[in-house]
């Protein structure tokens, strides 16, 4: 397998964390932006334990001047980002009726302008080496809504549309772009939930439990692989059968 850069943003979250040990046990080269650079540092430790190297690099996936840095110091030390996974996210949940103009941007900013944030310093060099593959991360509510989530499943929802408008221009330069959609996993957010709520939750998964992130990271490890150049434009939805669209 041809080792490449990849750029995994939101990497010390649950899921960011296992598609890091994907890509790195891949034999790819693994970088991940941070704010909080104590949790980055022990996502970091955690990784040498497992003998995976991750290079980190500050970046407010909100900021396309920091993005535009963070992109320029990974190239600099790992070379040109040739995969790319668009995974950082928050929510900030309310009825959209009590929801504040910085509840919306904040989710919009962090979940869907950050795709733009992050892509566009990438996607040049793509083009130019004819080869490059970009996943978003986004959700089962941009598929199917969620009470009190008008923010995130808009956000969630726009992520598909910026993946298959970018997927029909870039094409031909050998650079593919896909959306995986995962339902509810059990990652510290969604262990946050009441457990009241979230045996509810699960008792609407056919299936009959939560995701792993490892599930997700297995579906990002393939899209990003040489064997996967015929798909583009694809939304994978990865949620134990608790939405099943066309």
């Amino acid at each position: 397998m041809t080792q490449r850069t990849a750029l995994v943003t939101g990497g010390t979250g649950g899921i960011g964390t296992a598609i890091i040990r994907y890509l790195a046990r891949q034999g790819h080269r693994v970088a991940t932006n941070y704010r909080d650079q104590a949790k980055a540092e022990a996502v970091k430790e955690l990784m040498a334990k497992e003998g995976i190297e991750v290079m980190l690099v500050p970046g407010d996936v909100k900021d396309p001047d920091s993005c535009e840095a963070m992109v320029r110091i990974i190239e600099a030390g790992l070379g040109p980002v040739e995969i790319l996974v668009n995974n950082a996210g928050i929510t900030r949940d309310t009825t959209f009726h009590k929801m504040s103009y910085p509840q919306w941007m904040e989710v919009v900013n962090t979940n869907l302008n950050a795709c733009f944030n992050v892509t566009r310093p990438v996607i040049e060099h793509m083009r130019a080496r004819k080869w490059g593959r970009i996943v978003q991360i986004s959700s089962i509510n941009g598929q199917k809504g969620q009470y009190g989530q008008a923010n995130y499943a808009a956000a969630k929802a726009g992520m598909h549309g910026f993946t298959i408008s970018l997927a029909q221009e870039n094409a031909k330069f050998g650079i593919t772009v896909n959306t995986v959609s995962p339902g509810y996993v059990a990652t510290d957010m969604v262990m946050a939930v009441p457990d009241d709520v979230r045996e509810k939750i699960v008792a609407q998964i056919p299936v009959g439990r939560l995701g792993k992130p490892e599930e997700i990271a297995h579906a990002v490890a393939f899209l990003t692989g040489e064997e996967a150049a015929w798909i583009t434009g694809a939304n994978l939805s990865i949620n134990g059968g608790h939405y099943m669209g066309w």
